[in-house]
């Protein structure tokens, strides 16, 4: 039998926020005692935001940013468009990364992840085929291949080569700035900025 912090409310609110990324029980118990104490200031408005999320915030149907419209406002922007430029990133928080790093009139593509036959993740897990079929028509000029620099994120990028070879569209990697390993929502602005500027041909062995 588990100890009882407070009322069930409480534990509820310990229970969801655990569940939340980095947050363990012990840092979501500590969440909910700041909630608690600045209830009037905090909780009620976080309250009151979350409720008003769950029925404004929708997938945008284009690139899958999330966003209060569908279209979402990156790809509305005809100038985005103009440029040819789409930049592919395994999830939100990689859009949300690059945009903040100011990289320019870029539009984007959400895979939703990578390719991990362990985890039985395959290809029609992932938005490639969309992928593809924005690529088809002929508007793309250039695909960024922005995936995170692990041995799924590679396996993924090398996979959509592939399947984007038919179409002549030039495919590029970030630079090497961005270290193996590493995730892009982690990565300062200017190391984001720099790695999309110095952009190499994917494949390409000697860079």
């Amino acid at each position: 039998m588990s100890a009882r912090t407070g009322g069930p409310e409480i534990d509820q609110l310990i229970q969801l926020l655990a569940r939340l990324p980095g947050l363990g029980p012990r840092s979501a118990r500590r969440a909910t005692l700041h909630l608690i104490k600045k209830k009037d200031s905090l909780m009620s408005p976080l309250a009151a935001a979350l409720a008003r999320a769950v029925d404004a915030v929708k997938t945008c149907e284009i690139c899958g940013n999330v966003d209060t419209v569908s279209p979402c406002g990156i790809c509305a922007d005809p100038r985005r468009k103009e440029q040819g430029l789409l930049i592919v990133v395994e999830d939100v928080a990689d859009l949300w990364a690059m945009e903040r790093a100011g990289i320019g009139m870029a539009l984007y593509h959400v895979l939703g992840g990578t390719l991990s036959p362990l985890d039985g993740i395959g290809p029609e897990d992932l938005s490639i085929d969309a992928l593809v079929k924005r690529v088809e028509t002929g508007e793309v000029k250039e695909v960024v291949l922005a995936v995170n620099a692990t041995v799924e994120g590679q396996t993924t990028a090398h996979y959509i080569t592939d399947r984007l070879a038919p179409f002549g569209v030039n495919v590029t990697r970030l630079a090497h700035g961005v270290p193996v390993g590493g995730e892009l929502d982690y990565l300062d602005e200017g190391t984001l900025s720099q790695a999309l500027k110095a952009r190499t041909r994917f494949g390409d062995q000697n860079t």
